[in-house]
């Protein structure tokens, strides 16, 4: 096609064709891996590729900037980059055939490279990939054509508003045309893969129909632990507020009824486990706080729940482990793995398979049928969702998904705190100001919580019953000299072991962050 100073003919059109045929493949690429392998879809596996290989400071930024919201915007980021690669594409398939189709085809060998390094990729793993680059290169082929100039016996006057283009030989319109009915197939096709992917509807609807057996130990919460404040985290966390960070950019399906869990390693005897035979066992029932080690000061990635479980340290008591192993390597359904110290998870402390989150079985983001809950622990090297396998082994042998890219081996959750009531910037009264906020130190407990107005002296919060040393505990302070004016609040936690929370600022990477949370107050 000759280049020419008109932009929609020089590369506006020629973009259209390249994003319409990248369009028609996606949504044929879509369609084949619900046919032939739902795990394997395009989008999901580059998707998931550039998760393992984004850096600490990648994966930090993008909690930081997205939080639980990451992995819709990685999504949306995929589909922009996939567009302005598909727009050139167009371009340079209509000025220098045929490395328009070669962009294409690197775009197809990309899908499939990352499908086949996938954890437990099926045989047919690159199939979605390579078909949608085929659906694309003759997409684009045919569109380009259609650009390409047709010549006329006769010219002919062109009529005033009209879109045809004789000297060129380009209808725009029913170019559009064509361009619009290539994506609409491609919708098409993706809808029909969405509606062919019933194997995560039938595990939710076998989820909805299960009754979790009676625990055989329960936990409460007592009425004393609840401060009632607005606008204070409650101090259970319900399901549909828990955070979710994790590597999974699509939720794993699991069917109960094909789960089980292996138990091997550095062991005496390797130990098999099933969805029935975990359920028959003596569950019981622990409140925990889970933190995310990708938590900022002050952040949200941490919740507390009532979980439903049986300790890990009676099936690692079966297996028997060797006397030197240090390390438990769990990992996930989907390739995630975690290393957990195994004297964690043989002392008294409720580290459980987990079945129930708060009355009700696992929801499937949080781990369904089966996930590890840790006290103590960041979740990063303990609280492996949808797991599958256990490994007795050491620190020296092996290693974990977030180990390999530079965060430490052990994780132990640092004492924090964080103030929810005022929000910061926010204005309050002078004569009805309190305060308000959570501390946690996992496994250890919290002692007292310190407020600071304006770099003055600490002065003492009142705690609210805390549940357990693995649970937050709310605190509250009333604040009955507070002056007119813009005020810097602080807070504190103190453990039970003496532990003072360091003022010292530290970011997330390689063990959590530490620093004190401040707000800002406008006081009336």
């Amino acid at each position: 096609m000759p280049e020419t100073s008109d932009p929609a003919r020089g590369w506006l059109l020629p973009a259209t064709a390249g994003a319409a045929s990248v369009a028609f493949g996606a949504g044929i690429g879509e369609l084949a891996a619900a046919v032939i392998a739902p795990s394997s879809s395009p989008f999901v596996v580059v998707g998931a590729l550039l998760i393992d290989l984004a850096p600490p400071w990648a994966k930090d930024a993008a909690i930081a900037l997205f939080g639980t919201a990451d992995k819709a915007a990685l999504l949306v980021g995929i589909g922009i980059v996939l567009l302005a690669v598909a727009g050139s594409a167009g371009v340079l398939e209509a000025r220098r055939p045929p490395w328009g189709q070669v962009l294409i085809g690197i775009l197809g060998v990309v899908g499939a490279v990352a499908a086949s390094t996938r954890a437990n990729a099926p045989m047919l793993a690159v199939a979605p990939s390579a078909l949608a680059a085929i659906a694309a290169v003759i997409a684009l082929r045919l569109l380009v054509l259609r650009l390409s100039p047709s010549p006329t016996p006769t010219p002919t006057p062109t009529p005033p508003g009209s879109s045809a283009e004789p000297a060129h030989g380009v209808d725009r319109r029913r170019f559009l045309g064509w361009a619009g009915g290539a994506v609409a197939l491609g919708a098409l096709a993706a809808l029909g893969g969405y509606a062919l992917q019933a194997g995560s509807r039938a595990v939710t609807a076998v989820r909805d129909a299960i009754t979790l057996p009676k625990a055989a130990t329960t936990a409460t919460v007592p009425a004393s632990a609840e401060l009632g404040i607005d606008g204070l985290a409650p101090v259970v966390t319900p399901n549909g507020e828990f955070y979710r960070i994790d590597t999974a950019l699509a939720v794993p399906a699991v069917d109960p009824a094909d789960w089980s869990l292996r138990i091997h390693g550095l062991v005496d005897r390797e130990v098999t486990l099933s969805w029935n035979e975990l359920l028959a066992l003596p569950l019981e029932e622990s409140i925990t706080t889970l933190a995310c080690v990708s938590n900022e000061v002050g952040g949200g990635l941490i919740g507390n729940a009532v979980w439903l479980g049986y300790p890990i340290r009676e099936l690692l008591a079966r297996a028997s482990p060797a006397a030197d192993a240090d390390m438990v390597l769990s990992r996930s359904v989907d390739g995630f793995t975690a290393s957990t110290p195994l004297a964690v998870l043989q002392d008294d402390r409720n580290a459980i398979l987990a079945v129930g989150m708060n009355g009700a079985p696992l929801p499937a983001e949080h781990g369904f049928p089966v996930r590890m809950v840790v006290p103590g622990l960041y979740g990063y090297v303990s609280a492996t969702k949808w797991v599958v396998d256990l490994e007795v082994t050491r620190f020296d042998a092996a290693s974990a998904y977030w180990t390999d890219r530079g965060w430490s081996a052990r994780g132990p959750i640092k004492i924090s705190s964080r103030i929810d009531v005022p929000r910061s910037g926010q204005s309050v009264s002078a004569d009805s100001a309190v305060l308000a906020g959570v501390a946690w130190y996992q496994h250890v407990g919290i002692a007292a919580v310190e407020v600071q107005i304006d770099d003055g002296d600490w002065r003492a919060a009142e705690l609210a019953t805390a549940i357990s040393d693995d649970t937050w505990v709310q605190w509250s302070y009333q604040w009955s000299d507070a002056s007119a004016g813009s005020h810097t609040v602080r807070v504190r936690a103190l453990g039970a072991d003496g532990e003072v929370q360091t003022a010292k600022r530290q970011g997330v990477v390689p063990d959590g962050a530490t620093g004190l949370h401040e707000i800002t107050v406008e006081v009336r």
